[in-house]
């Protein structure tokens, strides 16, 4: 499961179509409807959000948004709960950590995306996140040099 950090128009079909499946998912474990990825560390920032169900509609929603820019139909209805949030803070690392695994993902599985990351100047984060100073987040599993 890769709940990305990054704002979703960086991602190509492939990944974006992925990130709102695992984004459903996601939303099943909060709110008890699956026995799997219950303790998936990804899930770490939905869980500790004061409203986790509603933070995961956000996300969801965003993802949602950027698919419908795109012409692609993702079922809205299936975003369960919908209401205002208070922003999750990630830190700029993260970003950049996530930015650069994607990079490398996109290298060999979509040149033409890849290429068109070149003139990133600033990476922007999904919208319901805040960036924050700091290094890499505890629950990230550092896998860059293993992207395949």
């Amino acid at each position: 499961m890769r709940l990305w950090s990054i704002h979703p128009k960086y991602l190509d079909a492939l990944g974006l179509v992925s990130l709102w499946r695992e984004s459903l998912l996601a939303q099943k474990v909060l709110k008890g409807k699956t026995k799997g990825f219950k303790n998936h560390p990804q899930l770490k920032r939905f869980k500790d959000h004061a409203e986790p169900e509603q933070a995961v509609a956000n996300y969801l929603l965003k993802i949602w948004e950027e698919a419908k820019l795109r012409g692609y139909s993702f079922d809205r209805r299936k975003i369960e709960v919908l209401s205002s949030i208070k922003k999750i803070p990630v830190t700029g690392s993260q970003l950049k950590y996530e930015f650069d695994w994607l990079c490398k993902k996109l290298k060999k599985r979509n040149p033409s995306k890849y290429q068109d990351l070149f003139s990133v100047k600033k990476i922007e984060s999904h919208p319901i996140f805040r960036v924050i100073e700091g290094e890499i987040e505890d629950w990230e599993k550092m896998k860059l040099d293993k992207v395949q």
